[in-house]
Parts: structure tokens; C-alpha cells; sequence
């Protein structure tokens, strides 16, 4: 069975050489699902996006508390990372304290700042504004600093399935120069660096409702953060807040997101100015990838 799905892997990868080729997506009658390049009756072209959805809202917000002297505008982050953010008011009426360009800076772990003070212009008279706010993971004055990787990951030994640049998934600012590395569901997930767990998902069953399914994300000490996707559900083994050495057990490889087979899904991030972005980074030992052999079978 596995083999089957590095063969499925491998036709991906090898896809991503040819960007304008179409792939097909085939189940039989036994539920196998298999891909090719060619049409097959019953056979629907396969669209993949591997795309990363983390949900801050809860833990990044505007907190607008009421005074008899007018309205004061915290910015709260609950998060074990500084965050960027940008604050801007649109709409004013009556309103006075209002900065004339948006506000920019990074709030530290586990903050709360106040952002602005805002003012009736007449006295007695309702104030109306509309808040423009907007964050970003990390800090983007830091410095990232030449790192080798070893493999986050116990066992093997395993292949690449899609490199930097991969067309299916790998081509958009947060995942350019991410690797797929096809495994087993189950084989053990470690840090590949140190740093601080910062946010994790834990719950997502098959396809689940997130694209990346679950994960954990570790903030390294130069401000780079490495993420691990598409985990196993309720196989995460650590904590938001946790400190995690090289080696420490983050959680079990799944199937979970948008993930065509199970695999590893690596990625490193660091904040360039108002957005995260994939950084290129190497392995400390080898990695082979998987042969071009799918794409001229039947």
C-alpha cells in the first residue's frame, strides 16, 4: 500500500518539471485512488493547493475599551511570538486622536499595548470610526543565520516527493521553498531545531476543514520558524508556550489537509515586513527524491 502511494508521489513530483502538463485523478471500484497523466472514463483533473490557514483571531485582536475620557485602543497578543501589526482608522466622524498614517510596529510575546487614545471633537456628540487591522507572525528585523537540518523525522529511510517550486503546491510566497517527504502515517515527527512551540493543531480528521491539517510551528532563536504539516490527528505531543531541543518528539506524520498521500510537509518561515515568507534551507545529510519512472508507465 505504501508503495503505492510513493508511486502516486512520485507521478506528482515529476509533474512539477512540466508545468502545463494535466493530471488525473482515478478511484476504482475498490476506492484506490490513483493519478496519470493521461484520461481515464470516469477520471477528474486534479487540482492540488497546499495552502496554510492558521487562525490567530483569538489570539491577535484590537481591544477597545471605553473610558469617560474617550476610547482607548489596546492591540493584545497572546501569542509565545512577537507579532507584526498595522493599525489604521477609516471613516472618521467626530473624532479626535486619530493617527494621520496607520500605525506600524511588533508587538513583543505576550503583550498588551495601548495603540491610541480617541476623542470626541465635540463634546456630547457620538464618535464614529472604523478600525484597519492587520498582523503578521514574527519580527521582521531579525537576521536568519546559516542552519543545516536534520531530518525532523525518526526512521527511513524516505524520498522527496515535490522540491522548491513545485507547481502543484510549492509556488506561493509561504511554501516556495518548502519539501514534501513521503512516509508512512505514524512514523515519529521531531524538531529538526530548537526553539518555542508557538501554535499547533491537533484535531483534523482526513481532509478536515484546514488545508494544512494539523501542525505544529516552532519559533527558532534567530526568528525564523520551521512547520511541520499534515500530522496525525491527536498525535501532537507538545504545548504552545514549550521549549523543544533538536530531536525533541513533536508529534506523528499523517494524512490530514489537503495531502494527496501521507507525508511530511517542511517548511521555514520568517516575517520579511508585513508577511511570512519561505526561506531556502538544507538538509544536513542527503535527501534523494523520487524517480521519474511514474510518468511512463500505463
Amino acid at each position: 500500500m505504501f508503495l503505492r502511494l510513493l508511486l502516486s508521489c512520485g507521478l506528482l513530483m515529476a509533474a512539477t518539471s512540466a508545468a502545463a502538463m494535466t493530471i488525473y485523478k482515478y478511484t476504482d471500484a475498490n476506492g484506490v485512488v490513483s493519478y496519470s497523466d493521461r484520461p481515464a472514463p470516469g477520471a477528474q483533473v486534479f487540482v492540488f493547493r497546499d495552502r496554510m490557514v492558521e487562525h490567530l483571531e483569538r489570539q491577535v485582536r484590537l481591544d477597545i475599551r471605553k473610558q469617560k475620557g474617550g476610547d482607548e485602543v489596546f492591540a493584545r497578543n497572546d501569542l509565545y511570538a512577537p507579532v507584526e501589526i498595522e493599525l489604521g482608522f477609516g471613516a472618521l466622524k467626530n473624532v479626535s486622536g486619530a493617527p494621520p498614517q496607520s500605525i506600524r510596529k511588533v508587538l513583543p510575546a505576550r503583550s498588551n499595548q495601548r495603540l491610541a487614545l480617541l476623542t470626541a471633537t465635540q463634546a456630547g456628540e457620538p464618535m464614529r470610526y472604523t478600525p484597519k487591522f492587520q498582523y503578521f507572525l514574527g519580527d521582521p528585523s531579525g537576521q536568519a543565520q546559516g542552519y543545516r537540518y536534520p531530518y525532523p523525522w525518526r526512521g527511513g529511510p524516505f524520498r522527496l516527493t515535490q522540491g522548491p517550486n513545485g507547481q502543484y503546491s510549492h509556488f506561493g510566497a509561504k511554501s516556495r521553498y518548502a519539501m514534501d517527504i513521503a512516509m508512512p502515517v505514524g512514523t515519529p515527527i521531531v524538531a529538526a531545531r530548537a526553539g518555542v512551540v508557538i501554535k499547533t493543531e491537533n484535531e483534523q480528521s482526513g481532509g478536515g476543514k484546514n488545508p494544512s491539517g494539523n501542525f505544529v510551528r516552532v519559533l527558532h532563536d534567530d526568528g525564523t520558524m520551521g512547520v511541520y504539516l499534515h500530522l496525525k490527528q491527536g498525535s501532537v505531543s507538545v504545548r504552545e508556550g514549550q521549549r523543544v531541543a533538536v530531536g525533541s518528539p513533536l508529534a506523528l506524520s499523517g494524512n490530514t489537509g489537503n495531502s494527496t498521500g501521507p507525508h511530511l510537509h517542511f517548511v521555514v518561515q520568517r516575517n520579511t515586513g508585513l508577511g511570512l515568507v519561505s526561506i531556502p534551507y538544507q538538509f544536513s545529510q542527503p535527501l534523494e527524491v523520487l524517480p521519474n519512472f511514474a510518468l511512463r508507465g500505463k
